[in-house]
C-alpha cells in the first residue's frame, strides 16, 4: 500500500509538465513514546493554558497570537489576520534553475521528501525529467508553499524518483564566526601530523547507516522490558577516565591499538569486516505497555 503523500501537485520544466506527489523520507513514528502519567492514579495528564496574572484557565476560543513589542505590550493578531498572509499556492514546482550536485553547502539542507509521479499518464514525463537531470549531473531548484510556507526545493534524482530537499532560508543560518573565534590558526606538521593520518587511514570505510544504532532507544527498549518483567534496573556504570593527557602519546596509543586491530581482523575473518549489523532490541508493542500499566493501577 503506498504512503499517503503530504503534497500534491506539478513539476514543471519550460512546456513539460507532470503531476507529482511529496512523500516524507524521514520519519520518528518508530521511537518509543512516553506519556506523563498521574503517578497517585495512573492516568495521563492533559496541558492546560492558563493565564500568567489571574491563574484561571483560557479556553481554546480565547486564545489568540501575540508578537511582544514590550515587555507585557503584544500586538495581537486573529487567526483570520494570520491567514491573510499566508501565500497564495499554485501547487507547481516550476524548475527555473539547475546547479550542480555539490556546490550548495549541506548546512541548507532541512528535511527530506520523496518526489514521484502521482499517476501513470504522469510517469513517462517525469522520467524524461529526472533522467535528463542524471545525465548533466545536476540538481534542480524550484519553490512552493509546502505546510503553509514558501519553501526553496533542491530536487535530485533518486532510483527511480528524485529527493526533494527543504532548504533553510539564508536569514536561519547562523553564522560560524561566534563559535569559530576563539579557535587559534594553528600548523600542524611532523610526527603528530603523520600520526592522526595514520589512524584515519586504518579507520578509513564506506558509510552504510543499517550500522549505525541508536543506542539511546535500544537502551530505553531494554528499561522498559526489564520493568514489565520486574527486572532490577542496574544503573550504567561510567566510563572510565583515561589517563593519558599527553597528546602525543595519545595519538601514539591511538596508532598502536588502530594497528594492532587492523591485524587481528584481518587474521579472523581474512576481510575488512563482515558488514553486519548489530540488530537493535525489539521495540516493546504499544498492547503489552498498556497492560503493564493496567497492572500498575490494580497493584497501587
Amino acid at each position: 500500500m503506498a504512503p499517503r503523500a503530504n503534497w500534491k501537485g506539478y513539476l514543471k520544466l519550460a512546456e513539460l509538465a507532470c503531476t507529482v506527489s511529496l512523500y516524507t523520507a524521514v520519519s520518528t513514528s518508530e521511537r518509543i513514546v512516553f506519556h506523563t502519567i498521574n503517578r497517585e492514579t495512573g492516568h495521563r495528564v492533559r496541558r492546560q493554558f492558563i493565564d500568567e496574572e489571574t491563574g484561571k484557565p483560557v479556553e481554546a476560543a480565547d486564545q489568540v497570537k501575540g508578537y511582544e513589542t514590550g515587555k507585557g505590550e503584544y500586538v495581537v493578531l486573529e487567526p483570520k489576520e494570520i491567514a491573510s498572509a499566508l501565500p497564495e499556492s499554485d501547487k507547481t514546482l516550476a524548475l527555473d534553475v539547475f546547479v550542480e550536485c555539490d556546490t550548495i553547502d549541506d548546512l541548507y539542507f532541512d528535511r527530506p521528501y520523496y518526489l514521484a509521479p502521482s499517476d501513470a499518464i504522469s510517469e513517462k514525463a517525469f522520467a524524461v525529467i529526472c533522467e535528463g537531470m542524471r545525465e548533466k549531473k545536476v540538481a534542480g531548484l524550484a519553490r512552493t508553499v509546502l505546510f503553509r510556507r514558501v519553501r526553496t526545493l533542491l530536487l535530485r534524482p533518486y532510483r527511480a524518483g528524485m529527493i526533494a530537499t527543504a532548504l533553510n532560508f539564508d536569514y536561519e543560518i547562523r553564522s560560524p564566526r561566534g563559535a569559530f573565534a576563539d579557535i587559534p590558526d594553528r600548523k600542524i606538521k611532523g610526527e603528530m601530523l603523520d600520526l592522526a593520518r595514520h589512524i584515519i587511514e586504518t579507520k578509513r570505510g564506506k558509510f552504510d547507516p543499517s550500522t549505525f544504532e541508536d543506542r539511546y532507544e535500544a537502551a530505553l527498549a531494554e528499561l522498559v522490558r526489564a520493568k514489565l518483567e520486574g527486572k532490577p534496573i542496574e544503573a550504567r556504570k561510567p566510563e572510565p577516565a583515561s589517563n593519558v593527557v599527553d597528546l602525543m602519546e595519545a595519538l601514539r596509543r591511538s596508532a598502536a591499538r588502530a594497528g594492532s586491530a587492523g591485524k587481528t581482523q584481518a587474521r579472523s575473518s581474512g576481510t575488512k569486516g563482515s558488514g553486519k549489523p548489530r540488530k537493535p532490541s525489539p521495540k516493546p508493542s504499544r498492547r503489552v505497555s498498556q497492560r503493564a500499566a493496567a497492572t500498575r493501577r490494580k497493584a497501587g
